[in-house]
């Protein structure tokens, strides 16, 4: 069988993956085998072997080929997720080892617009962008867990002057490096917010249910109950022009860790993950998607203070409106949120998953949601699945990751995505207002199903999730 695969493959044939799980090739000058796609250099033709499967190849002392992975493609698993993953691994263990995309290329063994496609998929960033935003990561932990020098931290991280690193580092955490060190003793800290920030919508949607014990909005400023590793904390935003001041309360001293996690809930719940200039500025070229725009130009998608937080509003919102939403997430927070300074915050996986399904029907929770949202709460609780990691990893991973637990669809997922993990490329279809909203912007005479609402989202690629959130607000202007 061999001899006869070796006279009649194609190897310009075979980069369409006809033949792969066919039959592997064998390199014996590299001791590898690939798959027949692989997009690696062709070997010589006597160093080559056909071989029928992995047993084979593996009993020929040859190992998997990293750039083509056929041990994954055997096992059903995405060699690109895979290879997404490898190289955020990588990147993380040693940043400075990556001092540009040219770099990033190189590890994964892939071509530029290989890796920009790689990246855009898992990441929903270009690659400038995510090795951005790896880099600032690092410089965060080394910050606040040693005494390294700044600029040595700035180098450390892989950035290629002071000036990039303090330039890159604000554009992401809203603060300078030195200000963001000095977070370990601070109970007060000052975010810079970007030109023409919009606060309006973000203290809409923060206080969209004005009797919730989680959070509370009064005028400019919102308090939020969390709860950290050194206790129970109420975070007060105060928007400002230009700024937002960032107070902590608490009844006990905070370590660093816990004001590095504040600073991050802060960052998200002011929709701050972000630049929404690229969205912008890509929108603009078609008439109607830049009117759109125009309305609400600079507009910014808050995001919930943690990823469990978004997955339980998800699951109880489920074709249900938002009052009765609210009353359901209100109910969940008296049940089990921890009591924190006359509020209370959302309480851990743990906390949910003990609760007994007869009590949240007693609280008007149906049967099958009571289900979905304790299903979902073991598996946070075991590890099955991390709410709050879901944005380190590919967005593919996370999305299959989340539609496996019982109860949850594509809409809950990428409302997760979206919401908790700060995904910029989401589109929750099956969403009610989304369809009305999309209806509208194409003069639509009757709301599109869900299929249609993919087709229909794809133009506002990479950038679905900002454009979702414009396509909600827009469902308030005059028609």
């Amino acid at each position: 069988m061999s001899a006869e695969l070796h006279s009649t493959w194609d190897r310009a044939a075979a980069r369409d993956g006809r033949f792969d799980g066919k039959f592997l090739v064998g390199v014996l000058s590299t001791g590898i085998y690939c798959l027949p796609s692989c997009p690696a250099r062709p070997p010589r033709p006597e160093n080559v072997r056909v071989l029928p499967d992995e047993a084979a190849a593996l009993a020929a002392g040859l190992r998997p080929c990293k750039r083509c992975r056929p041990d994954l493609f055997y096992r059903g698993e995405d060699a690109d997720e895979a290879l997404f993953a490898a190289l955020a691994e990588r990147v993380r263990a040693a940043p400075e080892r990556f001092p540009s995309t040219a770099a990033l290329a190189r590890a994964c063994g892939v071509s530029a617009s290989k890796l920009a496609s790689l990246v855009r998929e898992h990441a929903h960033l270009t690659p400038a962008a995510w090795l951005k935003r790896e880099r600032v990561r690092a410089a965060c932990r080394l910050l606040l867990e040693t005494r390294t020098k700044v600029v040595a931290v700035g180098e450390a991280a892989g950035f290629e002057s002071e000036s990039a690193f303090h330039r890159q580092f604000l554009a992401i955490t809203r603060m300078t490096p030195g200000a963001y060190r000095a977070l370990a003793d601070a109970r007060v800290f000052m975010l810079q917010l970007p030109a023409g920030y919009r606060a309006s919508e973000v203290l809409a949607y923060h206080g969209r249910d004005p009797e919730s014990r989680s959070e509370r909005v009064e005028g400019n400023r919102i308090h939020k109950a969390l709860v950290t590793e050194d206790g129970g904390v109420v975070l007060e935003l105060a928007l400002e022009r230009g700024a937002a001041w960032c107070s902590v309360h608490a009844s006990r001293t905070l370590g660093a860790r816990s004001m590095q996690a504040l600073h991050t809930v802060a960052v998200r719940m002011l929709g701050l993950t972000t630049d929404v200039v690229p969205f912008e500025t890509r929108t603009s070229r078609e008439p109607r998607f830049a009117e759109l725009i125009a309305r609400r130009r600079a507009l910014r998608l808050p995001l919930t203070a943690t990823g469990f937080d978004a997955l339980c509003w998800a699951i109880i919102g489920q074709q249900i409106n938002l009052a009765f939403a609210s009353a359901l997430r209100r109910e969940l927070l008296e049940l089990a949120g921890p009591k924190v300074d006359g509020l209370r915050a959302h309480p851990s996986p743990a906390e949910v998953a003990r609760l007994d399904p007869a009590e949240l029907a007693r609280r008007r929770y149906s049967r099958s949601k009571a289900e979905y949202l304790l299903t979902a709460a073991r598996a946070a609780a075991s590890g099955e699945l991390d709410p709050e990691r879901l944005g380190e990893g590919s967005a593919a991973a996370a999305e299959r990751a989340l539609t496996q637990l019982r109860g949850v669809g594509t809409w809950t997922a990428r409302y997760v995505l979206m919401r908790g993990a700060g995904f910029a490329d989401c589109a929750p279809v099956g969403d009610v207002a989304l369809a009305a909203a999309l209806a509208r912007l194409y003069g639509m005479d009757e709301r599109p199903k869900p299929a249609e609402v993919e087709v229909l989202m794809r133009p506002f690629s990479p950038y679905r999730s900002l454009a979702t959130f414009h396509l909600w607000q827009s469902l308030r202007d005059p028609q």
